[in-house]
């Protein structure tokens, strides 16, 4: 099989790329080693603030995927690239009959829009059946439409956990409460509260209580967090009606041959446990660690790369038209940094001009591309969520290094 464009990665940003160069006369097939196409659109689904709307993803996901059809667009679900060499030339294989042969296809560019892949954290107690990370309830909840469990507690405090949590709510599960995760070796910051209340700058104006709006404001300064942390109610702040304790945290999951309470200890600002403990009855835990680039397959085309906090991780060296410094090798999505569905869609779009430009497919002009790279920037300025209070200035950070590369190898 060959085609001027392999992209892989079926998801907001991927399938938008795939649109864009379909839409404009180029061969493209898109790689997915989900059942379907659509990626963590599936299972998303929050309200938006800006427009008292909600984002349901799986109507975002299914449009994409008709419009990219449209465009002529192959789309390959349940198969996986394994490698890659350049020239292009991708290797395949088929996620569920193993047995089977795989396949080639080669491409004159590549796109990598891989997303995200969950931190799971280990507490004691965790390989018990019931304890799931907090991504699996996102699938059990809103693709599959199977509840997690009918009394749930989550741990791990953040802009994942509260909205999946809300809709594990909707559905009809009783989540006792959010959680801080136990302080150890793996959780480090995301144990702290007073560290980790500095994530939450960033979207408190979008909290529906009031008090926590107010609080918010709390949070923009280091004495203010501190603050908060030392005076946040030891019984939590209610959201969507779920408790949610910065002032406690889950030190272990119990049961015999399954999950069945949870010891939960209070703890100080700095996340150590002070004193009072106590178990709760569950049938299901959910933990989150958060979400870092999806990197391993971008590894193969010996890609440069760079950690940056503010983008959760290491992420492939790129531009701002999504290129990197390999030839024809371009990157999309949440491979380049953990953002919001929003960016995603709209990076996809500009890495999808920008390969329609670098190989002459269509009629594609600078003043096109510098439009798509200002929309991209748009959109994450007037995101609802964003998942790293330094997202912004982590890009700015991602273009000086590149800048500077650049300017050393002329």
């Amino acid at each position: 099989m060959q085609v001027d464009v392999a992209i892989v990665g079926g998801g907001p940003a991927g399938l938008a790329a795939a649109r864009e160069i379909g839409a404009k006369g180029g061969s493209v097939i898109v790689i997915d080693d989900h059942p379907k196409p659509g990626g963590k659109l599936l299972g998303q689904l929050h309200e938006e603030s800006k427009n008292g709307g909600w984002w349901k993803g799986y109507e975002q996901a299914e449009r994409l995927v008709k419009e990219a059809l449209a465009a002529n667009v192959t789309i390959l679900s349940g198969k996986q690239v394994w490698t890659m060499e350049k020239g292009w030339k991708l290797f395949v294989s088929d996620v569920h009959n193993q047995g089977t042969d795989g396949f080639t296809i080669k491409a004159e560019a590549i796109l990598l829009a891989t997303g995200a892949v969950e931190k799971p954290i280990p507490i004691p107690g965790w390989t018990l059946p019931g304890v799931m990370t907090i991504g699996a309830a996102q699938v059990l909840t809103n693709v599959y439409q199977i509840k997690p469990g009918h009394k749930v507690a989550v741990a791990g405090i953040d802009i994942l956990s509260l909205s999946i949590a809300r809709a594990m709510k909707l559905a009809g599960v009783d989540v006792i409460g959010i959680f801080m995760l136990p302080r150890n070796e793996f959780s480090q910051e995301l144990a702290v509260p007073y560290r980790l209340l500095d994530t939450f700058k960033s979207f408190t104006h979008h909290a529906p209580s009031p008090l926590l709006r107010l609080g918010g404001r709390l949070l923009k300064t280091k004495i203010g967090r501190k603050l908060a942390a030392a005076f946040y109610p030891a019984r939590g702040l209610k959201v969507w009606d779920i408790p949610v304790h910065f002032r406690r945290a889950i030190l272990a999951v119990e049961g015999g041959r399954q999950a069945e309470h949870v010891l939960i200890a209070n703890v100080d600002s700095q996340g150590n446990p002070s004193g009072y403990s106590y178990k709760e009855q569950i049938d299901a835990v959910c933990i989150s660690g958060g979400l870092s680039p999806l990197y391993e397959l971008a590894v193969s085309t010996g890609c440069q790369f760079v950690r940056l906090e503010g983008l959760s991780g290491v992420v492939p060296l790129h531009n701002e038209t999504m290129e990197t410094k390999v030839e024809n090798l371009f990157v999309a999505g949440n491979i380049t940094g953990i953002e919001g569905a929003k960016v995603a869609l709209a990076q996809g779009m500009l890495a999808g001009k920008s390969i329609c430009l670098k190989l002459g497919i269509g009629l594609v002009g600078n003043h096109e591309i510098n439009d798509a790279v200002t929309y991209v920037d748009e959109v994450r300025k007037n995101a609802d969520i964003q998942f790293h209070p330094s997202i912004i200035a982590a890009r700015h950070e991602l273009k000086r290094i590149w800048e500077e590369h650049h300017a050393l190898s002329l």
